[in-house]
């Protein structure tokens, strides 16, 4: 497993590149969301409906979801190995696969700028509201085009780089653990009324999962702007300063960096269930965001994946040259 992890991981990325999700192939996150949902309902009978009770039980959740989305995964693979290496490596490749998004982010936000391009506003209004969680029936073209950039830029974190950061150290068993953490904070991470108390470990464990990779993507989407011939020097430099401009202490990491790449303007207020939230804006307004914007975006995108797989190949290539030849 300690040898094979890296070409699983370099096979799957390639996979993802090719075919995507597609849409007949069940998803393991279906799996561990169908899990949080049920561990939800169970815990919320057993804890009391006070603040230290529903804290409590969400802190039972985040810790019951992610051990046993790492655990079963482990005891697969640990069986298929020890039966035959090929048959380990096979699942591996395909559960490292399985775990990375850089294709659908590219498809999904892809259909966003078909629909501004061939459909209507109101088609494209929909298209984007499969992607974002904010409310979009009364944003207009700009506000669709800005909502799916920001995504494919958070997203590249969220998607690619902090699952392939994760596989690279554990293989697919730390990669399905960082997935299930980051599917606990986009289903019960949220500060309403019915998650405010209940979605603090999974918010905070997802922030501190994704602390470090979301650092690391901002400073590779920053030499990815270089390759891909955009506006380098001023990512770096919104990066710089406004890299903390989000209530995530991550989101902003790779936003910044695509605001300035890109030589637009992202984030600002948003509505999300009916309530507006302020929120300060990320880049500079130096030309108006337009359409074109979504697929400039994808460039960046695959060329910050591109550098992740080369870094951190390279990276564990030579951690187990060193200690294991």
């Amino acid at each position: 497993m300690i040898y094979l992890t890296l070409p699983a991981v370099a096979l799957g990325f390639f996979i993802d590149l090719l075919i995507g999700d597609p849409r007949w192939l069940y998803h393991p996150v279906c799996i561990i969301g169908k899990g949080i949902s049920a561990g939800e309902k169970l815990l919320r009978g057993i804890f009391p409906k006070t603040k230290a009770g529903e804290r409590a039980a969400g802190c039972v959740l985040a810790a019951a979801v992610t051990v046993l989305s790492a655990a079963v995964p482990a005891v697969i693979l640990l069986i298929l190995y020890h039966l035959s290496w090929i048959a380990g490596f096979a699942v591996e490749t395909f559960f490292c696969y399985q775990l990375l998004a850089t294709k659908s982010l590219k498809q999904e936000s892809g259909k966003v700028y078909k629909e501004l391009k061939e459909g209507t506003l109101e088609s494209s209004r929909k298209a984007v509201s499969m992607i974002v969680g904010r409310d979009t029936a009364a944003l207009d073209e700009k506000g669709v085009t800005k909502a799916a950039v920001e995504t494919v830029a958070e997203n590249a974190s969220d998607g690619v780089i902090a699952p392939l950061f994760y596989m690279m150290i554990g293989g697919a068993v730390w990669g399905f653990a960082y997935k299930a953490i980051n599917t606990m904070d986009s289903m019960i991470g949220y500060k309403n009324e019915k998650y405010q108390y209940f979605g603090t470990a999974a918010a905070r464990l997802d922030d501190g999962a994704n602390f470090i990779p979301a650092r690391i993507s901002g400073l590779l989407m920053i030499l990815a702007s270089f390759l891909c011939g955009m506006n380098g020097r001023n990512a770096a430099a919104v990066y710089r300063r406004d890299r903390k401009k989000h209530a995530s202490p991550n989101a902003a990491q790779t936003e910044s960096v695509m605001a300035g790449a890109l030589d637009i303007q992202l984030a600002g207020d948003a509505w999300y269930f009916g309530t507006l939230h302020k929120k300060p804006f990320i880049g500079d307004s130096n030309r108006p965001v337009e359409p074109e914007d979504i697929p400039r975006s994808h460039k960046i995108l695959y060329a910050t994946a591109i550098l992740a797989l080369v870094v951190f190949g390279t990276v564990r290539f030579l951690v187990i040259w060193s200690f294991f030849v």
